[in-house]
């Protein structure tokens, strides 16, 4: 079903790019800005405290059981913040190579982290690099309980978001560049295959998660570009060359709010299309108790959509 609901609400936090957001049990929001400070948001988003300075530039967050988080720094690796503000190095290197991207997690519950490295090419100040190039370098990492780190996918289009399904029967990282989200298959019949839960997006997706209803959310952080997609089946070259012109000439992630929900199986179940004059490019998604908060690489805040139903909703096929 598509849903519709009260008027987004927009919470300014004292940093730009809050990039995602990620929801605690008792209702409060945490994101991290471009200047490398975690924030916690009370639940109203009227209080705003500083939690940590990871010095680097956070992205994907998630919590632990224990109330620690868990922080994807595109430039550190994967950090953990304690509650007293302590951050410490979990990885930082895969197979002794320093990550360049690390990008978005998830949390299983024997501990196993499992996280994405967008590019193992360009970092975060270059993203658009990686992007329009098509390098598909991007991999999907697994961090065991005792601290082992493994590949598990490789050759992704700009891995980014992840998300494990309800009953942890598969995990889910969207390729940004190639508009899909890859599901990775850990129990059953399909244990280590690979294939889709969704293709043919209706743009780009960033990061994902899944909600308290036991959906992936997935983020759409700009439509799918006409422009975009020739760039990318050009040649090399050529490709390169348009992402060494001056930034004012590069195409641009055109302004949109939207998040889209998946069952398991892969079914749409909510598209929210939303305006607002001052908030675009939606890059974090969190569903917590029928509240949808969102995350922004471009935004100086994080954003609210409560859900509600109505009957003149469509049904998605």
């Amino acid at each position: 079903m598509s849903l519709a609901g009260s008027p987004l609400t927009v919470h300014p936090v004292p940093g730009p790019g809050a990039e995602d957001v990620v929801v605690a049990p008792d209702g409060s929001v945490y994101t991290g800005t471009e200047n490398g400070v975690v924030w916690r948001l009370s639940p109203d988003g009227t209080r705003i405290d500083r939690v940590a300075d990871t010095g680097g530039r956070p992205l994907g967050l998630e919590l632990f059981d224990n109330g620690d988080l868990l922080v994807c720094d595109a430039t550190r690796g994967l950090l953990v913040v304690h509650q007293d503000g302590v951050v410490e190095e979990l990885v930082t290197r895969v197979d002794g190579v320093p990550m360049r991207f690390c990008n978005n997690a998830a949390i299983a519950a024997d501990g196993t982290i499992w996280f994405s490295d967008s590019s193992q090419l360009y970092g975060v100040e270059r993203w658009k690099d990686d992007f329009v190039q098509d390098t598909r370098t991007g991999r999907l990492l697994r961090r065991d309980p005792d601290g082992s780190v493994s590949v598990v996918l490789q050759g992704l289009a700009f891995a980014n978001g992840v998300a494990l399904s309800a009953g942890e029967e598969f995990v889910a990282v969207a390729e940004t560049g190639a508009r899909t989200v890859v599901r990775y298959w850990l129990t059953g019949a399909r244990s280590g295959q690979r294939d889709f839960l969704c293709t043919d997006l209706p743009g780009y997706p960033d990061n994902i998660s899944r909600g308290s209803d036991g959906l992936v959310w997935v983020t759409i952080a700009s439509p799918r570009d006409a422009l975009v997609e020739r760039l990318k089946r050009a040649p090399l070259p050529l490709r390169k060359v348009v992402t060494r012109i001056p930034d004012a000439l590069q195409p641009k992630p055109r302004r949109t709010i939207r998040v889209q929900a998946f069952d398991d199986e892969g079914r749409l179940v909510h598209d929210l299309d939303l305006q607002h004059p001052d908030y675009h490019m939606v890059t974090g998604v969190r569903e917590h108790q029928g509240r949808v908060w969102m995350g922004s690489l471009d935004e100086p805040a994080v954003a609210v959509h409560d859900l509600v139903l109505r009957s003149t909703d469509r049904t998605a096929d």
